[in-house]
């Protein structure tokens, strides 16, 4: 179950309009690699400490094959991929690596992912 709180947030396309509320999702705590490999150990035969390393080496090959410009699947999970936001520039040949102004992770959740979160529930939470 996924937890909500009501945020009251104003219009920026009209600074004169009342503030509205909007539901926000509420973390409810973080999941470590080390955890990640616990859970997955106790789902399997394989040891704690061999799936902490898959996982570092998942890791590792992933910013690899990021860097060489590649788009990572990850099966149900989803896609990753190497997104930029970058200065506008006159003409095309004006376009280099200088006018990328910073570097983001584009992720686009496989089919598994966006059937759960057709699924989800949901719980309003005070305050």
């Amino acid at each position: 179950m996924v937890f909500l709180k009501a945020m009251e947030r104003r219009n920026p396309q009209d600074v004169n309009a009342d503030n509205k509320f909007y539901a926000k999702a509420i973390s409810q705590g973080v999941i470590d690699f080390e955890r990640l490999a616990y859970l997955v150990s106790n789902q399997c035969t394989v040891r704690e400490s061999d799936c902490y390393a898959v996982l570092r080496a998942l890791e590792h090959n992933i910013m690899d094959e990021l860097k060489q410009g590649k788009v990572v699947q990850l099966g149900g999970i989803g896609n990753l991929q190497v997104g930029v936001s970058s200065r506008g520039e006159t003409l095309p040949e004006e376009v280099s690596g200088n006018s990328v102004k910073k570097a983001h992770m584009n992720f686009r959740p496989g089919a598994n992912l966006r059937d759960m979160l057709e699924v989800m529930k949901y719980k309003i939470i005070a305050g």
